[in-house]
């Protein structure tokens, strides 16, 4: 009878133990999983609604957010090489790169991951709807090019979405 009893023990123990394993991990795991968060700095002003949806969407896609509200973002798109024609309603800046505008997180870790020595930045001019930070009730979308910049204001093409 002992030995029955530590039969039936261990094929619950076993059982029990497979279960916690096949359980998906938490969040807060996940997250860990995914790795240390991307630190990028964002400068817009103070009552821009979408450039608030933007930040939400960096952070919620494992970017580490540090805003700064500014009264003239020109003056700080100059520094930083953005040319009006560029132009959108909040710059960032994460590593090296310039980030202008709406652009979706996970083309601003592809960058990050590349590395790319000619470039300076990525930019998305305006504001299209659909971006990340833009998006309208029933789902509409614009579409629109994610542009990459140098310091003599080259541009190209670097994504279509």
């Amino acid at each position: 009878m002992p030995q029955m009893f530590v039969r039936r023990s261990l094929t619950l123990t076993l059982a029990l133990a497979s279960m916690v394993l096949a359980q998906p991990a938490s969040s807060a795991q996940q997250k860990e999983a995914a790795g240390p968060k991307i630190p990028i700095s964002v400068w817009k002003t103070r009552t821009c609604g979408c450039c608030s949806l933007w930040v939400d969407h960096m952070r919620a896609n494992g970017f580490d957010v540090k805003v700064q509200d500014v009264d003239n973002l020109e003056a700080i798109k100059g520094k930083l090489g953005v040319s009006p024609a560029l132009s959108s309603c909040h710059t960032a800046q994460a590593g090296r790169y310039v980030i202008e505008g709406h652009i979706p997180a996970d083309v601003v870790r592809r960058v990050l991951k590349e590395r790319p020595t000619t470039i300076a930045g990525l930019a998305v001019p305006g504001m299209p709807i659909g971006s990340p930070g833009m998006e309208v009730p029933g789902g509409q979308r614009q579409p629109y090019a994610i542009l990459t910049f140098d310091r003599n204001g080259q541009t190209t093409v670097y994504e279509r979405r």
